[in-house]
């Protein structure tokens, strides 16, 4: 069974490998794939039962409850591409897997396939995070906008400038359905960290921890340990279950294992462990963080507005910023707003900061991501910090000290003007509603600090990704590369020869988001020597030559993917060096057939796609694809690099061969797939490749690649 976090390219050259090693071997071998399409080959009860063993080459979990009684290997999905004779060498001795563990080994799995897969160093607790994250992401969109709509549209303005629903009403239903949502959002979010370690039997014991984490009241504190809290208890439920399944019990015990006594035994352990060793310490440094603040009160307003601010982002309703809200709520009785008034500055900073960087960077960002990052840009209207959680949990390193230095300058700003409010609750909505004195200052030290927190954040994210892209170009870089376009000469012809006169002209910048219109060719062009031999029609219509009259006749093209890859979109010798201007060269490619429309969007969703994990599949083979209706109809590229371009490939092989696959997002179902997964499996073919390198011209190189189907 193959099967890799996106579902496409690696899932197939993986599938693809390992029936080219068993036929090789003499072996029998049937290959389930689990891609984006859905299950394919799927394994029957009867392949099972005959099997002698069971190959799970993996990035995602996989339901591995029908392999019980079997020998079964796990690995990574690049383990199946890069080793593929190793594993059926290994699958002969491997454990025979017996259920009880939830996942044949689920700690050692995910432990040999990490940092496997999609090229990329990925770690057991990064794989685990991340799955949490994606699971919270919906509670967090669903809870925060339901709230903030129905205070919109429900809330009755108080004469202190405060927002209430009615008891009853509509409006407050809908405000309890959110509340419920965000309640939901922490114990979902330690779950799902813990089954992604621990595989089912971890799932109740990360959720009820998870609550457990989120309800101070359980160990008296005031405030809950919120999504920190929620981390912590995810991980240690995932590997307090890893543990208990290594103890070994009697036979008779070994079917309620998984549903029963782990279950129980790790919530109870991780309950209590919480309340009575975690609990009290965070309820410590609850108390005594509110008496440091009260002693704080006759001190510089700037300092403590700024440490208000700080707290505030620190963890988004966790103990600490619980702390400093009720710190400014509780004054607000004894009439010192102006503490509250810093509070409210910073609320609305980490949610319109992170919302904000998604739309200053883009392609830094997921779809995903993306369309958080709007649902959090309204919940920050609302003075819901919370609609910043997900960036937080998923880039704590990035996202947190930027949340804080952009609540800091908030709050300080806040402080130094004396902005006050009069109701415990932040954002643009009570300033709009009347609670807050000095509002134009609030609305400057909230813009000020959201901007604050987006830049340091686009900042720090780009940081990170150049750290993990080693020789990339620099992934926030403002100014797009441009590509060179020589007057007269043919896209392949890399000496920038002009043909047509003999002379040598010098390359032009052009700007990638405005691509200059493919130049009819002259006689010659558009081969890697220039020599204009039969075989080179690269950059001129689909199958035409040109002779040396300069007179373009037609001339027969093999189809190559359905129509998709043509003379027009094979480029012989690709200029580019480095993957981003590798990815931006084959898209000023592709709009030569003059079916992309924005060429700049193009580039930014096949980066952002590359973000997500790198579409080097080893072999010297790298597949870039972008959905976007930046394109309006399918589009295959195709372009050889004599020196190889860096790709982050899983064998560590720089890319000769690159494909780019462009379609609209109404055919970005089965036929992009279809398209991926045809190129995938022909590519694993040695003499496949080996042709495609030797191929001397455009037209060589378009029969050797009419092969696929």
């Amino acid at each position: 069974m193959t099967a890799c976090p996106t579902g496409i390219a690696h899932t197939y050259m993986a599938a693809e490998k390992l029936t080219q090693a068993a036929e090789a071997l003499g072996h029998e071998i049937k290959v389930e794939t689990q891609g984006s399409i859905g299950a394919e080959n799927v394994l029957s009860d009867n392949d099972v039962r005959d099997a002698d063993g069971v190959i799970i080459a993996a990035d995602k979990d996989v339901d591995r409850s029908r392999f019980v009684g079997k020998r079964v290997l796990v690995v990574g999905v690049a383990e199946g591409i890069r080793h593929p004779g190793e594993l059926i060498e290994r699958v002969r001795t491997a454990p025979v897997y017996g259920g009880e563990d939830g996942g044949a080994g689920t700690a050692a799995g995910a432990a040999a396939s990490a940092g496997t897969g999609g090229g990329k160093q990925r770690s057991v607790g990064y794989k685990a995070l991340m799955n949490g994250v994606s699971y919270m992401i919906p509670f967090v969109v669903v809870g925060g906008l339901l709230i903030a709509i129905s205070l919109a549209l429900g809330g009755h303005p108080q004469a202190d400038g405060g927002l209430v629903i009615p008891d009853g009403s509509f409006w407050k239903h809908v405000n309890d359905i959110g509340v419920i949502g965000f309640t939901l959002m922490v114990p979902v979010l330690s779950g799902y960290i813990a089954y992604a370690i621990g595989d089912r039997p971890a799932l109740v014991p990360g959720m009820i921890g998870g609550w457990i984490a989120n309800t101070g009241a359980l160990y008296g504190s005031k405030a809950g340990a919120g999504f920190i809290g929620a981390i912590v208890t995810g991980f240690l439920a995932g590997f307090l279950v890893v543990w208990i399944k290594k103890v070994r019990v009697p036979r008779f015990v070994q079917p309620i294992m998984p549903i029963i006594v782990i279950p129980i035994v790790a919530t109870t352990a991780l309950g209590l462990f919480f309340i009575y060793v975690i609990g009290r310490p965070i309820s410590w440094v609850f108390t005594h963080l509110t008496g440091w603040l009260g002693g704080m009160t006759g001190s510089s307003a700037v300092l403590l507005g700024a440490i208000l601010g700080l707290m505030i982002a620190f963890d988004m309703g966790g103990p600490v910023n619980k702390t400093a809200f009720l710190f400014g709520a509780g004054l607000i009785a004894s009439g010192n707003q102006t503490v509250m008034g810093m509070c409210a500055a910073a609320i609305p900073v980490m949610p319109l900061g992170q919302g904000l960087a998604t739309l200053l960077r883009r392609r830094l960002y997921s779809e995903q991501e993306r369309e958080t990052g709007m649902a959090a840009l309204f919940m920050g209207l609302f003075g819901i910090s919370e609609g910043a959680i997900p960036f937080a949990a998923a880039r704590p390193a990035q996202v947190i000290p930027a949340n804080m230095l952009g609540g800091a300058v908030a709050g300080a700003l806040a402080g130094t003007a004396g902005v006050t409010d009069a109701v415990p609750h932040g954002g643009p909505i009570v300033a709009v509603l009347g609670a807050v004195g000095g509002v134009p200052v609030f609305f400057l030290a909230v813009v000020v600090g959201a901007v604050v927190t987006a830049l340091t954040t686009v900042a720090l994210v780009d940081l990170a990704e150049r750290g993990k892209g080693g020789k990339g170009a620099p992934a926030g870089a403002a100014a797009a590369p441009a590509v060179t376009v020589a007057a007269g000469a043919g896209a392949g012809d890399p000496s920038g020869t002009a043909a047509a006169t003999g002379s040598r002209t010098e390359a032009a910048s052009v700007p990638a988001a405005a691509p200059a219109p493919a130049p009819a060719p002259a006689a010659g062009e558009g081969d890697e020597d220039g020599a204009g031999d039969e075989g080179s029609d690269e950059g001129r219509g689909d199958g035409a030559h040109a002779p040396a009259d300069g007179h373009s006749v037609p001339s027969p093209s093999p189809e190559v993917l359905s129509g998709y890859l043509t003379a027009r979109t094979v480029r012989t010798r690709l200029a580019a060096g480095e993957k981003e201007a590798a990815i931006r060269e084959m898209a000023e490619l592709a709009a030569g057939t003059g079916r992309v429309t924005d060429v700049a969007e193009l580039v930014r969703v096949a980066l952002a796609r590359e973000a997500q994990g790198t579409t080097g599949l080893g072999e010297e083979i790298a597949v870039p694809h972008a959905k976007t209706d930046a394109v309006t109809a399918p589009v295959v590229c195709f372009a050889r690099s004599a020196e190889g371009v860096e790709w982050g490939s899983p064998d560590g092989t720089k890319a000769r061969l690159v494909f780019m696959i462009a379609v609209p997002e109404a055919a970005a179902g089965d036929e992009h797939l279809r398209i991926l997964a045809l190129l995938s499996r022909k590519l694993m073919d040695p003499d496949f490749r080996a042709r495609l390198q030797g191929a001397e011209g455009t037209a060589e190189v378009l029969a050797v690649l009419a092969e696929i189907r």
